[in-house]
């Protein structure tokens, strides 16, 4: 069994002020890396960057950009919650449970959900349905 005592990270209160800002920044930076690390997100700017050379081809509008952009944020948030999710499951759940796969499948259809309006949306925009 792992000593905790060693392991253990002390909780510092919130600063007040503009320094909360600051460390929320920093916390959201961290956040980046740990989400860069995850494949799936790193598939996901990939498929971005197709869908950017799509609708640079099709001319799209200003506006077909605009919602794309907002929809791979919301995608890459959903993925930032899933794996905070599947972590967090992993550190309670370090054996398999049927609520861990439930936490985990549900986490997974939440990103395929979004993942599936951003490609009815790039389709519509390719097909010049909208």
């Amino acid at each position: 069994m792992q000593n905790d005592a060693k392991t253990t990270r002390q909780v510092i209160p919130p600063r007040p002020g503009l320094w909360h800002v600051v460390d929320a920044a920093g916390y959201s930076l961290a956040g980046l890396r740990r989400l860069w690390a995850e494949t799936a997100a790193r598939l996901e700017l990939a498929g971005a960057g197709l869908v950017a050379l799509g609708f640079l081809w099709r001319g799209a509008d200003v506006w077909h950009w605009l919602v794309a952009a907002g929809l791979l944020a919301l995608i890459l948030a959903v993925e930032a919650l899933n794996t905070a999710i599947e972590v967090l499951t992993d550190r309670i759940s370090p054996d398999w449970s049927q609520m861990a796969k439930d936490a985990k499948d549900l986490g997974s259809v939440a990103v395929g959900l979004m993942l599936l309006v951003a490609a009815g949306f790039v389709g519509l925009v390719l097909a010049g349905r909208i």
